[in-house]
């Protein structure tokens, strides 16, 4: 059996890792990554091949920065020959970037059998162009693995029961995984970090980072918090610090950082007092490390990290951001369930 993963953004990277581990035990599959090149800075994608001990991808599409359109127009013109040239027994996609789309796309115009990986999520926000891709990619492909319960529901509702499957998380099988090796590989200077000693921030989002009232008032909260609460860690996305730049917002009282690796983001959300993010991602490794979460938008995927005030959204008012910020003391216990660690199996063996 040819499988081929589509992958092109961090959190896709750690979750084919999982897929990797899985396929390793098999013989009789022959599994190839193609890196649409979605994110191209090596802090953003090489090191995480390299941390992840992932299998080099056999293709990498380069399309780098632009527009949704333009950004996935050129994924779409690229992928299409190489998956003519491959034809895989199954193309297998992963959560919600643009790569994701226009896998699924190519995959349904060349009539590919195709699986999504963290099917069934949703927002309710057509707005976010996250949630136009997730939906587009449960509705084209064939098998739909999904992380949680609530997921499941969410595709009957939408008439997708027969293809849904309940895995579990492939992002809890990767920290499990990485947990004793955090330590060893982050820099020296995240394991020198005071346990509960900072908060930790990451914003990227285009519904935080293109909307200037937006990100000036969570920018302002950062500074907030930093001055009044505890130490704030920003580790910035290239693109975030574009637009911090373009509006000429001063963040002088956060403690501004590169991008961190996977390995260096599992330190600091373990040691952090609490986390502030837009992220999906980090909202749930905020969760595996039961460490209380401030999500920066108006609604989560991720509606089991609500219960107890381990998570709180608080979209992107300073006020309520830093009100958050005072609650979380009053966070848990975390007792929502996102599988067992073995996600990867159970996808492959569905496979």
């Amino acid at each position: 059996m040819r499988v081929i993963s589509l992958v092109g953004a961090r959190p896709q990277f750690v979750k084919v890792a999982v897929i990797c581990r899985a396929v390793a035990k098999y013989d009789n599959i022959d599994h190839l990554i193609i890196h649409t090149g979605q994110h191209y800075d090596v802090r953003m994608s090489d090191v995480f091949f390299e941390q992840l001990e992932i299998t080099p991808p056999k293709y990498n599409l380069e399309v780098g920065s632009g527009s949704h359109g333009e950004q996935t127009g050129e994924m779409i013109k690229r992928l299409e020959p190489v998956l003519i040239t491959e034809r895989p027994d199954w193309l297998l996609l992963y959560g919600d970037t643009n790569s994701t789309l226009a896998g699924a796309v190519v995959g349904a115009k060349i009539n590919l059998r195709m699986a999504h990986v963290e099917a069934g999520l949703r927002s309710f926000n057509r707005r976010m162009p996250e949630e136009v891709n997730r939906v587009v990619a449960d509705h084209l492909a064939e098998r739909l693995f999904c992380p949680t319960a609530t997921a499941v529901d969410n595709l009957e509702r939408e008439g997708l029961k027969e293809r849904a499957v309940f895995t579990g998380d492939v992002m809890y099988d990767a920290v499990l995984h990485a947990q004793g090796a955090a330590e060893r590989y982050s820099a020296p200077e995240h394991r020198g970090r005071r346990s509960r000693g900072f908060a930790l921030a990451t914003v990227h989002r285009a519904e935080n980072t293109d909307e200037p009232v937006r990100l000036r008032e969570i920018v302002s909260a950062l500074n907030r918090i930093s001055r009044e609460i505890c130490a704030v860690v920003l580790p910035l996305h290239p693109r975030t610090r574009k637009c911090i730049d373009a509006i000429g917002v001063d963040t002088g009282e956060i403690e501004v950082i590169e991008p961190a690796s996977y390995m260096d983001m599992l330190l600091l959300e373990s040691r952090a007092r609490f986390i502030l993010t837009d992220s999906g991602g980090v909202q749930k490794e905020a969760y595996f490390a039961r460490v209380p979460c401030i999500t920066l938008r108006d609604e989560t995927e991720w509606v089991e990290t609500l219960a107890n005030g381990c998570n709180t959204l608080t979209g992107a008012n300073a006020d309520r951001i830093v009100a958050a910020a005072l609650e979380t003391v009053n966070a848990g216990p975390w007792t929502a369930v996102y599988g067992d660690g073995a996600a990867g199996r159970r996808i492959i063996e569905s496979l």
